[in-house]
This record gives structure tokens, sequence and C-alpha cells, in this order.
């Protein structure tokens, strides 16, 4: 199964003094993938910038450096791609899969040998804490011997059964614990507690960004711009490499699914954010459409 979808990603930020200059970073490509094409991508900037340079990052994402060097009071980036998403395929059966201690001791230092290529994501970061808290919210899911997927995918429905989607609950910079907490967030925060919780074990787990193909309340048009953009997670499984994982959704990731960047947590893949100089307050403006081609 092939699907090709028409991704707009609107940005604007008005200020409410101008800003003299600004230095910013870009993620609104989407990631070339054994199963995700990008047929076309284009960024439009206003006002214009004075430079820009692409570039791949540690991740193999790709990132876009643009400066604006005069005086402006509004920026607004506007991406569009058009993507094929291929059908993936799943792990056949989650209870094959090793048992989550021999994927855990994959990322603990032995001298003599070289760290794994997925050890970088079983530490903590900016987004992501570490601690016995967050090992006993997972500890449920991964009893002695559990078959790694097995324990991830059992993890991933505890916190959507036990958790409320609430876009009020949370901000950009609500730390995991508070999520545990009081149970609410959005699809960031789930993310992020799921990665929390696995990498308190000692497994390897990364944040994706990307966006979801949503379906219109019955009888209604799709509304241009009435989407949003979506994260999820991978886990890295010694059989099967790595594995994602959408929490707020209950389900592994599939075509509706398209792929634009992935990093140890939202910080290394925000898609765009950047220095001023100036501009005091500003008000925030995103607007997603996911659209199937030809629809």
């Amino acid at each position: 199964m092939t699907v090709r979808y028409r991704v707009e990603h609107e940005t604007r930020y008005d200020y409410a003094a101008p800003v003299a200059t600004s230095q910013h970073v870009a993620y609104l490509r989407p990631r070339e993938l054994p199963h995700q094409r990008v047929l076309e991508h284009r960024l439009e900037i206003t006002p214009e910038p004075a430079e820009s340079a692409g570039r791949v990052d540690y991740f193999g994402n790709a990132a876009l450096h643009f400066a604006l060097l005069k005086p402006h009071v509004a920026l607004v980036t506007r991406a569009v791609s058009a993507v094929e998403v291929l059908a993936r395929e799943s792990p056949r059966d989650p209870e094959e899969s090793p048992p989550w201690e021999e994927a855990r001791d994959r990322h603990t230092y032995v001298k003599g040998r070289g760290a794994h290529e997925a050890s970088p994501y079983a530490f903590a970061s900016s987004y992501v804490a570490l601690d016995a808290e967050l090992a006993e919210f997972a500890r449920p899911s991964f009893a002695p011997g559990t078959p790694l997927l097995a324990g991830a995918i059992d993890l991933m429905h505890r916190i959507h059964a036990e958790f409320t989607f609430d876009p009020a609950a949370t901000t950009l910079t609500t730390p995991v614990r508070r999520v545990l907490a009081e149970r609410r967030g959005v699809c960031q925060d789930f993310a992020h507690l799921q990665i929390a919780g696995l990498r308190s074990l000692g497994l390897a787990a990364r944040y994706v960004s990307g966006y979801l193909l949503t379906d219109p309340p019955p009888g209604q048009e799709r509304l241009a711009g009435a989407d949003a953009s979506h994260a999820w997670l991978s886990v890295f499984c010694p059989q099967y490499g790595w594995v994602d994982l959408d929490p707020t959704n209950d389900v592994l990731p599939d075509v509706r699914h398209v792929t634009l960047a992935w990093g140890r947590d939202y910080g290394d893949v925000s898609p765009l954010h950047g220095v001023l100089l100036g501009g005091a307050d500003h008000a925030l403006h995103v607007a997603v459409s996911v659209v199937p081609l030809g629809a």
C-alpha cells in the first residue's frame, strides 16, 4: 500500500515590538526513509532571509539555518511537501522479540567494547528525566524475561488508557514527572513519558516528530490548517531495529504517519526555533494541513 500526501505547515510569529535581527533553525523537511519518499519540498520564509544554509544534523535530519538582519515585526514560514508513504512491515509477533534485559545490556558500559549505535538514546536529555519513579511506572510492563516489544506495546496501551489528552494541561516546558502525576497532556508529553519510562529501565528510545492524517467529523469537509504536528517515539529492538509506537493513538505508526525528524527529545527537532534581538512578547499561530493527493 502506498499513499501520497500534500503537507502544509505554516508558522507565524507576530512580535509586540520590532525584532532587530534574528537567527533561526528549521526542521521542516520530511526525512527520506525506506518507507517514505519526499517528492517535493519548498520552504517559503517572509521576510526573505539575508542568508540561509542547509545541513544534515547528527541524527540525520535536514536542518535549515537562516538569518534575518533587518528589523521586522513578524516572521512567517510556510513549508509545503509532497510525500509518498509506503506501508511498513510491522513485527509479526512481539512475543518473539528478545528479552528486554538483553536489549538493556547492550547499552551497559563494558571496557573494550564500543558504544552501540542506539546508546545515545538510552540516557537522560533536556526534556527526558530518568529516575526511580519513572522506572516504577514502566516496570509493570517489563516483568523479568518479558519480550522487549511486548513490554513496549503494553506500556503504550497503558499510557493511552490511563492518561487524558488535554491541550490545556501542559506547555512545551512541562516536566515529565508532572505529566506522570497529573495524567494529562498532549502527544509530545505522552511520547516523552514513554521514552522516559523506557530509558529509566536502561532501554534506548528516541523522539519522532511528524504529521498524522486525521479525519474530519462525519459529514464535514476537511478544513485547511485543521490538522496539527504530531509526535511519537521509537524503541530499539536488537531483532527488528527501531520500532515506532504512538501512545497518543495506541497504534504502531503506519501509512497515516509522515516522519519529519527524530532526536533524543523535542529539543533536538523543534520545527522552528531561534535567537532574537528585540521583539519582547509575541503571538504564535500554527496551521497544518495533511491532505491525500488527489483528494
